[in-house]
């Protein structure tokens, strides 16, 4: 297994989040001549620190609407985790599916014992039972290699960031006499968060859950099939460009958008065809 010092990264991203908001605060107590906007930001900064650490488990299975299924609806989805989780001697994590054609999955949860995989039924339909061992070993080794918190974490610190942008509008005044700092701060934020996000997710991560994984299924080419099927039924079927999807985006296995300002803007993925070709390797041999 690999570590990415994700502990590190986390703390790094409540201090970033808490020095945001308390400059947000300052802007908004700037325009309104008030102290108080510093301490109700000081306070929203608690409340979001509280929140993101034991809630990072239900923050994407929230915005993909996601819902929990039993092994009897099921049977393949609990069988192969379960079996991996076996091997891994790890704790078996719950499991959810998103009810969209979006061929996807990812894992979320502050640590192995509080993790959730999810899968779109989207991809249940596009890969075979191979090809989804490939995908779920992949997704098992983040939530092994600790990366689910930080992933989670930076999802959580994003989806504040680019919310705070609207009270910005509130508190910046009306459209006749809108305050020009407020405008330039939330004109910020969304690019802000995006990069927040592009710092703490290391692309490595994925190269890593990639190795992992196939390591954990001993079929490297199962899943390098995988995400050759999982790219162009994404570029078919991708996610609307919803603030809370893009802000999750990054958890996923691929990037779940068409391509265009919103895949460069958060580009935490690594190019498709180097992790098939990493795989390839791995194996010895081309995937066809």
């Amino acid at each position: 297994m690999h570590k990415h010092y994700n502990g590190l990264k986390t703390a790094a991203l409540f201090g970033v989040l808490w020095a945001v908001l308390l400059g947000l605060g300052a802007v908004i107590g700037t325009s309104t001549r008030s102290s108080a906007p510093i301490w109700i930001m000081a306070l929203v900064g608690v409340a979001t620190t509280a929140y993101g650490y034991w809630n990072s488990d239900k923050i994407a299975i929230r915005a993909m609407a996601a819902y929990p299924v039993s092994e009897a609806q099921a049977p393949q989805l609990h069988q192969i985790v379960r079996e991996f989780s076996v091997r891994a001697n790890q704790p078996m994590p719950r499991i959810y599916l998103a009810p969209t054609m979006n061929p996807n999955a990812f894992a979320t949860g502050r640590n192995p014992r509080n993790a959730a995989v999810c899968c779109t039924e989207g991809i249940l339909r596009l890969l075979d039972a191979r090809e989804l061992r490939g995908v779920l070993g992949h997704e098992l080794m983040h939530v092994y290699n600790r990366d689910i918190l930080t992933s989670s974490v930076a999802a959580a610190v994003a989806g504040v960031i680019t919310s705070v942008g609207q009270m910005l509008l509130f508190f910046g005044g009306d459209r006749r006499n809108s305050n020009p700092l407020a405008m330039i701060a939330m004109a910020l934020l969304a690019p802000f968060a995006a990069s927040l996000i592009q710092l703490a997710i290391s692309r490595t991560r994925e190269y890593d859950a990639d190795e992992d994984g196939s390591a954990l299924t001993g079929d490297p080419l199962a899943l390098a099939s995988a995400l050759a099927k999982i790219e162009r039924g994404v570029s078919i079927v991708p996610l609307p460009q919803d603030q809370r999807l893009v802000n999750a985006s990054h958890l996923m296995i691929a990037n779940p958008f068409r391509g265009g300002a919103i895949n460069k803007l958060f580009g935490t993925h690594p190019p498709m065809r180097d992790r098939i070709a990493r795989l390839e390797r791995m194996a010895g041999r081309p995937l066809t």
